[in-house]
């Protein structure tokens, strides 16, 4: 059976795609900082695998450094690469969040290529897709982050460097390769490790915030995007392509009154903060002042191509939205 080396394992979605490739029986190769994590990943993935599934492995590597990269492709048939650095608020230094992001994936990138890996599906984000010229528009897989505006995180430019480094890299060493690229990624986690990609939906169950901020995102569950993964490693004619991970887009505002609806006995806001307001919180709070140029915008991306090329039927917003926010009242994530 084919071998599969997908980075970053112990990532939220990372564990999701590790359970879709064992249970259709790839033997996965998953890499690991610190191999002292070995126990959580196993102990997260063993009670959702089938009879059939296919074998696990895990090995040391790190997106800063070259060791132990060349030996983790030894055998390898294909490349999922999801390891990217995800900060819970932007950095002071972007440097912190773009250099790993970008050189990590010219590294794993390069040593695939060496190794005669060929077949590549990587992680990028639709943060790499929207673009700041046209808000309120319906955007797809030939747009892309213009990194170059005042108002783009460090993180979309780490996501659009490091997806646009993959594609130069993929046309010179003649690599196969296929982008999935997700918005906001909700749905339950496979174990209590699951980083900061619940951190949003944690705040307002935790009434965190007493308005919410005039703007949307796109939404996707995290178990169509792990589904995505495996498609497109299972669909040769996915190579060469990006796709987007999105069910639809969802303003704050719809979000909190979703949540406040599911749980009415919690202080969940439910009401949308005036635009001026959020400016001038944003003179005394950096981590707000990144979402200024959201303002006003419901971000839209299509997934049409995911849905024609690939099958998908995607969990809707809501309902990734309530599996998010019941899986952390039922572990005790968030005050009952």
């Amino acid at each position: 059976m084919d071998v599969v080396l997908l980075t970053g394992v112990s990532g939220f979605i990372a564990k999701h795609i590790a359970l879709k490739l064992l249970n259709a029986g790839y033997t996965v190769r998953g890499t690991l900082r610190r191999l002292d994590r070995a126990a959580e990943i196993h102990a997260a993935l063993q009670p959702y695998l089938t009879e059939t599934a296919g074998q696990l492995g895990l090995v040391q590597a790190d997106l800063e450094s070259d060791t132990g990269w060349s030996q983790a492709m030894g055998g390898v048939t294909a490349l999922v690469h999801t390891a990217s650095p995800f900060p819970i608020a932007q950095p002071k230094d972007p440097a912190t969040v773009i250099r790993p992001a970008v050189e990590g994936t010219e590294r794993v990138l390069k040593a695939a290529a060496a190794a005669g890996v060929s077949r590549v599906v990587l992680t990028s984000s639709s943060v790499a897709v929207l673009n700041e010229h046209k808000p309120d528009t319906l955007q797809d897989e030939a747009d892309w982050c213009d990194i170059h505006l005042p108002g783009t995180t460090p993180y979309a430019k780490s996501k659009t460097l490091a997806e646009r480094a993959a594609w130069e890299i993929a046309k010179a060493r003649g690599l196969r390769l296929t982008t999935i690229n997700p918005g906001l990624v909700l749905g339950p986690p496979l174990d209590e490790h699951y980083g900061s990609s619940l951190g949003l939906v944690e705040r307002f169950m935790k009434g965190g915030v007493p308005m919410l901020p005039p703007m949307g995102l796109p939404i996707v569950d995290v178990r169509d995007v792990a589904e995505m993964h495996l498609r497109a490693l299972q669909r040769p004619e996915t190579e060469g392509r990006r796709y987007i991970a999105a069910a639809g887009s969802m303003a704050f505002v719809d979000m909190g009154r979703t949540l406040k609806a599911a749980y009415p006995g919690r202080r969940i806001p439910t009401r949308e903060a005036p635009k001026a307001l959020v400016r001038f919180l944003a003179v005394f709070d950096p981590s707000i002042k990144s979402i200024l140029p959201k303002l006003g915008h419901l971000e839209r991306v299509s997934n049409a191509r995911a849905v024609s090329e690939m099958g998908m039927e995607f969990i809707a917003p809501k309902a990734a939205l309530l599996a998010s926010a019941d899986w952390l009242v039922k572990h005790g994530k968030v005050w009952t």
